[in-house]
Formats: structure tokens, C-alpha cells, sequence
């Protein structure tokens, strides 16, 4: 258990090396206005913290850095993100995300990525919603004259998929809207990813009932439904990559190398910002189990649609990350996302 005094010292290093990133000394703490202590009492309490595995002291130097388990407990009790003030400007470059026309939300996603990167200087990473929990809301045609219709398929997260299907000869409009008609009644709620065995294996039989002309309906389902589970509802939008050429931590090129390698492996980015929980959640340095991620601090913030969680947003940068103002910014952006996909839920 820290003293108070303790805290406050530990509070002021982890402070000041996320500004300096540079190693601190007991003189530097004690010029702060919120430090009435002597230099010396300053040095007695870093070398206590130091000896309880909160503080290393990297060189022969007199100044000392966080560890990870001082940044974990900075984390969990020392910061108060509610309390950090964002300035106007990073809220309005936030907002105009969602005042913006897109025509799809991975536009949406990919600005949203870029903008976050810019006014974190960090890396950005965000999934976006996961196909195994984006299911079919509606379908609806759109008769064309050349004998084709454009078939819309909605989703519960804002998901508009169009295609242009030809109609096989012999069938006719009204069966084309019976068709329609019957996919809504049955499929409406089904996640994309079970849509095709749930054709093949519940509604098939009831199908060929139904419908006279049903080889030739089955060939439009197919084309309705090809490569719909290979969609991008779960890709993974980087932004601001570089960004950690700006970061004295990862100067070493090999290091570099390592991190540049690890954003272009989907699978391990996905397992990198994959969140345990619901809402923000911090994993610093071997916490994140990825070698490559040993040096580094991720935080996640879950967005949701109806209190179910369908997609993360990440930033990735070195363990001397600025906790509060990125945990603030997450939590504002997390907010518009859920607000954003539930209008389009809606």
C-alpha cells in the first residue's frame, strides 16, 4: 500500500516522463507547485518506490522512469480522465466525422482512423463491426428495364450492400417481390454469416413448397448471397502508422521494423485491440501478449448498438502514453460511434 506522499511522487514522475521522456530526477519533482517536499525526501521516496518495483532507474543516473507495474497503478488509481478538459478544436475534428455524407460507414471508420491518429499522435487501430454480429435487417429490389433488378441488403450496423442481379427468363416481377417477401420473413435478424447455411438446411425444403419456379429462384439467392460471409464487417482500419517514428522509444530500426511487420498481420492486430470487457480498457507493455507489444500500451474502447458491443476502437503507442487525455478522447469517440450506428440501426 502507497503513502500519499508516495502517490504523489509516483503521480509526478509518471507525469513528467510522459512529457520529457527523459529519466527523472528528485530536484525536477521538487520544482513542481504541487510538490512541497525537499529534493531529498523526493530522492528517499523514489528509492523507496524503487525498491517496490514501481520505479526503475535505467543508467548509473540519479533519475528513474516508471516500470510497467508503476504505470498500472498510475493507471488504475492515480489519473481522473472524466476531470481532462479537451480542447474545442479536437472536439469539433472528432464531430465532423458524423456530420460528414458518406456513403458507407468504413468511411466513416477509415476518417475516424485517420483524425484520431492526428490528434493523439499515436496509432490508430479500429475493427469494425464484427460480421458474427451483424445480421440481415431488411432486403429490397429495385426493378431496372433490362430484365436485372439491384437487390439492397441492410444490416443492424448500417451495412448497405447493393448488387445488380440478372433474372433468369421465365420468372416474372411479382415473383421476384414473393421472393423478396419471403427471405424477409425468414431471414431477418440472422447473422450474415449463417444466411447461407440457414437456406440450405432449414428453409430449402420449405422453399421448393412454395415456389413453383424454385431452381431458377435458387439461382438468384446464390447470386444474392455469394462471398457475403467473405464481407469486411471486421476489417482492421490502421491509421497514423508512422506516427511512431515520432516516439523516442522506438528509434531502434529493428524495433521499427518489428512494429511496421505486426500492423500488416490482420490476425494479431485483431488479437492485439480485442477487448475482454465492454467500454475502456488499458493493457500496458507484457500485458498485451504479443512480443512485439511488450514495449507498447494499447487502449480500447468498445462501441456499441443496443447494448451489444460491435467493434473497438484502439491506440497503440509506447508505454509513456499520455492515459488520460487518449482514455478521454476514447470515451467521447466511443460515445459518437454508438450513437452513429444506432441512428443507422434504427
Amino acid at each position: 500500500m502507497l503513502s500519499e506522499r508516495q502517490k504523489l511522487i509516483l503521480s509526478a514522475v509518471v507525469d513528467n516522463y510522459i512529457q520529457s521522456a527523459e529519466p527523472i530526477g528528485s530536484r525536477s519533482i521538487a520544482k513542481r507547485n504541487d510538490i512541497g517536499f525537499s529534493p531529498a525526501t523526493i530522492r528517499n521516496e523514489m528509492a523507496d518506490l524503487e525498491e517496490m518495483g514501481f520505479l526503475i532507474q535505467p543508467h548509473t543516473s540519479a533519475g528513474r522512469i516508471p516500470s510497467n507495474k508503476g504505470y498500472r497503478y498510475y493507471v488504475d488509481h492515480l489519473i481522473n480522465p472524466q476531470g481532462i478538459k479537451i480542447s474545442k478544436d479536437v472536439l469539433n475534428n472528432i464531430r465532423k466525422i458524423f456530420t460528414e455524407q458518406f456513403n458507407e460507414f468504413e468511411q466513416v471508420i477509415e476518417q475516424t482512423a485517420t483524425i484520431l491518429s492526428e490528434i493523439t499522435n499515436y496509432t490508430s487501430i479500429i475493427l469494425g463491426p464484427e460480421i458474427f454480429n451483424t445480421k440481415l435487417k431488411h432486403i429490397q429490389i429495385i426493378p431496372l428495364a433490362d430484365n436485372s433488378i439491384i437487390v439492397i441488403l441492410v444490416t443492424n450496423t448500417g451495412k448497405v450492400e447493393h448488387k445488380t442481379l440478372t433474372i433468369p427468363k421465365g420468372v416474372s416481377s411479382d415473383e421476384i417481390e414473393r421472393l423478396v417477401n419471403f427471405l424477409n420473413s425468414k431471414l431477418v435478424g440472422v447473422p450474415l454469416y449463417q444466411l447461407k447455411s440457414k437456406i440450405k438446411s432449414e428453409i430449402y425444403q420449405e422453399f421448393i413448397t412454395n415456389f413453383n419456379n424454385y431452381e431458377r429462384s435458387m439461382a438468384i439467392i446464390d447470386q444474392l448471397f455469394i462471398d457475403l460471409d467473405q464481407d469486411s464487417d471486421n476489417k482492421v482500419y490502421v491509421g497514423g502508422a508512422t506516427n511512431i517514428l515520432n516516439q523516442p522509444e522506438f528509434n531502434d530500426l529493428e524495433i521499427i521494423k518489428d512494429i511496421f511487420s505486426l500492423f500488416e498481420r490482420t490476425d494479431e492486430v485483431k488479437q492485439l485491440i480485442k477487448p475482454n470487457n465492454k467500454g475502456i480498457e488499458v493493457r500496458i507493455g507484457t500485458e498485451n501478449n504479443l512480443e512485439t507489444a511488450s514495449n507498447c500500451s494499447v487502449i480500447t474502447a468498445t462501441y456499441e448498438v443496443d447494448g451489444e458491443s460491435i467493434g473497438t476502437i484502439g491506440i497503440f503507442g509506447p508505454t509513456r502514453m499520455n492515459y488520460s487525455r487518449v482514455i478521454r478522447i476514447l470515451e467521447y469517440l466511443a460515445d459518437d460511434f454508438t450513437q452513429f450506428f444506432t441512428r443507422l440501426y434504427k
